[in-house]
């Protein structure tokens, strides 16, 4: 059921080819966004072919590295050439390492920051620009986690990462705010995409643990007593982007069944 709060809106969205992403990006053009869709992938995933075809004029899909400036500048113009100025921008694209902290690698470190901070900083950095030189009084979401509120043994450089995400939200809002530019951030807990799969594998290798069982644990941890769904977090971002949140910057919402309070 959509109430049109997009309408006419045009939606950047990284790291949509699936899961938090796409749900997003599927929420957005509900709610009457175009949307360009940004993943790293050569070639469109079946999930965003589908909402291609589902809305042809309202989707495009943009391979872009977020680590490299000159694929983010061709991405934004990409992005504009299709729909115009940049309403909204849902900077949601990153990974994962999972190191015990004494076997951590430099590599991992490397990689985790040059993704999940450099290239979500240049975007924003980048769709901010074109915002103030547009005129535009837009609203930027960046994807931080429950893992940026609070440390985690076999996770410290992501929760790291996550944390910088939440600090470079503050002052970017506080930077944009004399332009009438919002930025906030989502802080998802347990989520239940594909990529858990991958997540409980390393947890079941680094823990002595079955297939399985770390996820079944994690969600019964939950104060909601299950793990989320990507379309609640789309939720939370449909309200972030549209005029419902017309207040609101610099804040950092949990979306999480209650795992941190703040």
């Amino acid at each position: 059921m959509s109430s049109a709060l997009l309408q006419n809106k045009h939606a950047v969205l990284t790291g949509a080819g699936g899961g938090i992403g796409l749900a997003t990006a599927e929420a957005f053009v509900r709610e009457g966004a175009k949307c360009t869709i940004v993943d790293i992938h050569p070639q469109a995933s079946e999930g965003v072919v589908a909402l291609i075809e589902k809305a042809p004029s309202s989707v495009q899909y943009v391979s872009t590295d977020i680590t490299n400036l000159q694929q983010i500048d061709e991405m934004v113009a990409t992005a504009i050439a299709r729909f115009g100025a940049i309403d909204v921008l849902f900077n949601n694209a990153g990974i994962a390492i999972f190191e015990k902290l004494l076997d951590s690698t430099e590599a991992a470190y490397d990689k985790l920051f040059n993704v999940n901070v450099k290239g979500l900083f240049f975007v924003m950095q980048k769709v901010l620009q074109h915002m103030v030189d547009s005129g535009v009084k837009g609203s930027v979401i960046n994807l931080s986690s429950q893992a940026g509120r609070r440390g985690e043994a076999l996770v410290a450089h992501y929760c790291a990462t996550k944390a910088a995400v939440i600090s470079y939200t503050q002052s970017a809002a506080l930077a944009m705010a004399p332009h009438g530019i919002r930025v906030n951030a989502i802080a998802p807990g347990v989520i239940d995409t594909p990529m858990w799969k991958q997540v409980d594998a390393m947890f079941a290798q680094l823990e002595g643990l079955e297939i399985g069982q770390k996820k079944e644990m994690v969600g019964k941890a939950v104060p909601l007593g299950r793990f989320g769904f990507p379309e609640e977090v789309a939720d939370a971002a449909v309200f972030l982007a549209s005029e419902l949140s017309r207040y609101i910057t610099a804040q950092t919402l949990n979306v999480d069944g209650g795992n941190v309070m703040s």
